[in-house]
């Protein structure tokens, strides 16, 4: 019988567990390295999506229904990761973008069409982004056509002398600054019980909510976002074995984006929504005006502000990058942040062309209400367009491991059909 050497035995076990936990560590530290390392396009696009326009969308609905749209604002996270991660998952495994996709496997007109119709929605975003800036900077008596001229200026020198990851990290830098709606929503005090009422009794009979909601999920789910997700992990060099750190990244950019459409809503709600319940909030201006006195006069210019310039800065350069890279990947011309000037100059002339015509309507004295009305109508017939070639591309484009199958195919599709349906429901209610 052999005696076991106890004092041995336990120098084998703490040598080879520490080993595993050596290896396990190295393992996660690569992990966190390679997360950061693909992180970026999901947060951008995701700050890009609280522009100013979802802002006003989200201000209003707490405005006029208190905490009764809070529910719908969490149920968007999921559906807003399923959509974007269908960009991301096209773009990482086919290496292409979205109009080249379209233009592969349907042909040149839809190509151009789905193109076409997003140039026109990108200069309505980017009219909405540009009167957010206007609308800030009236806050402080700067005059439209400083506040927007620099803001211009500002896009300008950025995408024009930066690489793909310094305008990444220019925007998320300038993206962050919407977070101070976090800290407003905190310092309005909200009711718990206020909230849990509202998530729990909804009047979804009443026209005025449906309505709302429509809106609130064409604030939310945007054309553009799209194009730019897919071009952008493109541009970026991601490959298919980054697609689950990438798939992180759109979920946390989800997570957050509805965090500040949240903070808007019951910022409004705990203010504007038990004092003047109702009230109609169309402009940045009357927004400000009417949250500043429960913030105090200094502080609660300053925190909207910041809000408000980082939103609409950050979906500017968005959107104006969504489009350069769309009519792109339609007419062949090189399209890469790789790229400089003068080796990719239609990229840099369609980026300038977006951000100077949407800045010239803007300073011109537009009638912006109009035009606001009829930039969210556009949206809407948009959706079902890009909405429904994205979810045949995820069937037909992709290889068979990556190609949307099964339940998840129907769950999608059902998202993607109800989504499509709502959209239509907004551009036709006008008329009825």
């Amino acid at each position: 019988m052999k005696l076991i050497d106890l004092k041995n035995t336990e120098k084998v076990i703490i040598t080879k567990v520490s080993g595993l936990i050596r290896v396990r560590s190295g393992f996660g530290r690569r992990n966190a390295f390679h997360f950061l390392a693909v992180i970026g396009p999901g947060i951008v696009v995701m700050f890009a999506d609280t522009d100013a326009g979802s802002v006003i969308t989200a201000a209003q609905s707490g405005a006029v229904w208190g905490y009764k749209l809070l529910l719908l604002q969490l149920l968007l996270i999921p559906i807003v990761y399923i959509v974007q991660e269908l960009a991301v998952r096209l773009g990482l495994v086919t290496g292409k973008g979205h109009g080249e996709l379209i233009r592969e496997h349907f042909g040149k007109t839809w190509a151009w069409l789905s193109v076409s119709t997003l140039v026109v929605a990108s200069l309505g975003a980017l009219i909405t982004e540009f009167a957010g800036v206007a609308g800030a900077g009236l806050l402080f008596g700067i005059p439209p056509w400083l506040s927007v001229g620099m803001a211009v200026l500002l896009l300008l020198i950025v995408v024009w002398t930066g690489s793909y990851l310094s305008v990444e990290r220019i925007a998320i830098l300038i993206g962050s600054f919407e977070l101070v709606f976090l800290l407003v929503a905190w310092w309005a005090r909200p009711s718990p019980e206020a909230m849990l009422n509202g998530l729990t009794r909804i009047p979804w009979r009443q026209p005025g909510y449906m309505y709302l909601t429509v809106a609130n999920i064409g604030a939310v789910i945007m054309p553009w976002m799209v194009f730019y997700h897919q071009s952008a992990v493109v541009d970026k060099g991601l490959k298919s074995k980054d697609l689950r750190a990438s798939r992180r990244d759109t979920a946390l950019g989800a997570i957050i984006t509805q965090l500040i459409m949240i903070a808007v809503l019951v910022a409004v709600a705990a203010t504007i929504g038990v004092h003047k319940p109702g009230e109609s909030l169309n402009t940045v201006q009357q927004i400000a005006d009417a949250l500043i006195p429960f913030l105090g006069e200094r502080v609660g210019k300053i925190l909207f502000a910041m809000g408000i310039v980082g939103a609409s800065l950050v979906a500017a350069i968005v959107v104006s990058l969504a489009s350069a890279w769309g009519l792109g990947e339609v007419s062949g011309y090189k399209r890469s942040l790789e790229h400089q000037p003068r080796k990719a100059p239609w990229f840099y002339v369609a980026y300038t062309a977006m951000l100077v015509i949407g800045g010239i309507i803007v300073v011109s004295e537009t009638n912006l209400i109009n035009l606001s009305v009829a930039i969210q109508v556009m949206n809407a017939a948009l959706l079902p367009i890009v909405l429904g070639f994205l979810y045949l591309l995820a069937l037909k484009a992709l290889p068979k491991p990556y190609r949307l199958h099964g339940i998840y195919s129907v769950v999608v599709g059902v998202i993607v059909a109800t989504i499509s349906i709502l959209g239509i429901y907004a551009v036709i209610s006008p008329f009825f």
